[in-house]
């Protein structure tokens, strides 16, 4: 198979060394401007991981027009105006695999919403989400992940041509649910990374509970599956978010505890504001989410707002 892979940083790098690994025909594309993409092109490698010499590299956006599959990983903010930004190309008949998790500020879109209004009816648009990280991946430790997509044969044809031995792709069933649930977990994950740097660790196990159940109760209002916050999208990704040291999303949260820098991306702060917004419009109680966001958005201290999910009134469980 033909693939183009938009987007040369960890994640993007770690998929074309991967699918190229299954075998397929992968280019890698990144910004003539990009330090990731000017490293690759002297040295084929990064700080994680090195390109084989059948990657084939470029800075051009006509190559997208020779693929037959089209797989986007750059920030998810970013989304609509690069697909603004190849509308001139025409591109038809192409599969587009959404490897991001997020969901836009404003408007409460769905990536794949995102993908689908600004593309040409002929093309399809899948989402690639699920736990792993490139360090792992790239050690040969393997993981399960997802692959979902209102297009029940190209969602096949992805699931089989895409799994290997370091990665069992499920079907997805529900891309509300998967997509919500995907961009969800990163906001659980900067909880995590707080409850790390005030040495509430412990807590972890009650975040991954609740956590789950609010974000359960907005997938169910937004229309999908509620049982998809307790899939490989969201609970199941836990694991590679809460407690693993490669987590961006992680380290930021325990980074503002410390009142540290931290420059990486970590794309549970946009996904934060997008669903406080989103509760707006569903009426659904996010109190976790909320309290993250007061931290990120208002300026609120963050030990006083774990300290406020304490002090809601008291409840069933479930």
């Amino acid at each position: 198979m033909k693939i183009c892979v938009v987007g040369c940083g960890r994640w993007g790098s770690l998929i074309t060394w991967y699918l190229d690994r299954q075998g397929h025909d992968v280019t890698l594309y990144g910004r003539e401007s990009s330090e990731h993409m000017k490293r690759f092109l002297s040295e084929r490698k990064n700080d994680l991981l090195e390109l084989p010499e059948s990657v084939k590299l470029t800075t051009k956006l006509d190559m997208l027009k020779d693929a037959e599959v089209i797989v986007i990983s750059i920030a998810s903010q970013g989304l609509r105006g690069f697909m603004s930004e190849i509308a001139a190309l025409g591109l038809k008949n192409k599969i587009f695999v959404l490897c991001m998790k997020g969901i836009e500020i404003g408007t409460g879109k769905r990536l794949s919403q995102i993908a689908i209004e600004n593309t040409d009816a002929s093309n399809s648009v899948a989402v690639w989400i699920g736990p792993g990280h490139v360090q792992e991946f790239y050690a040969g430790i393997p993981n399960c992940m997802v692959i979902d997509s209102d297009n029940d044969e190209v969602k096949r044809l992805l699931v089989e041509s895409f799994s290997g031995d370091l990665i069992r792709f499920y079907y997805g069933a529900d891309l509300i649910g998967n997509e919500i649930g995907a961009a969800a977990k990163n906001v659980i994950g900067i909880a995590a990374g707080v409850l790390d740097g005030l040495e509430l660790s412990t807590l972890k196990g009650a975040l991954m509970s609740r956590g789950t159940r609010e974000i359960a109760r907005l997938i169910k209002a937004m229309g999908g599956n509620e049982l998809s916050a307790y899939g490989l999208c969201h609970l199941g990704d836990y694991e590679a978010t809460v407690f693993s040291k490669y987590s961006h999303n992680r380290q930021f949260g325990e980074a503002i505890v410390k009142g540290e820098k931290y420059d990486l991306l970590a794309e549970g702060y946009y996904t934060t504001k997008a669903l406080v917004e989103l509760a707006d419009k569903y009426s659904v109680e996010l109190p976790i989410c909320k309290a993250v966001y007061n931290f990120l958005w208002d300026g609120a201290d963050a030990a006083e707002e774990i300290n406020g999910l304490f002090k809601r009134s008291l409840k069933q469980e479930f």
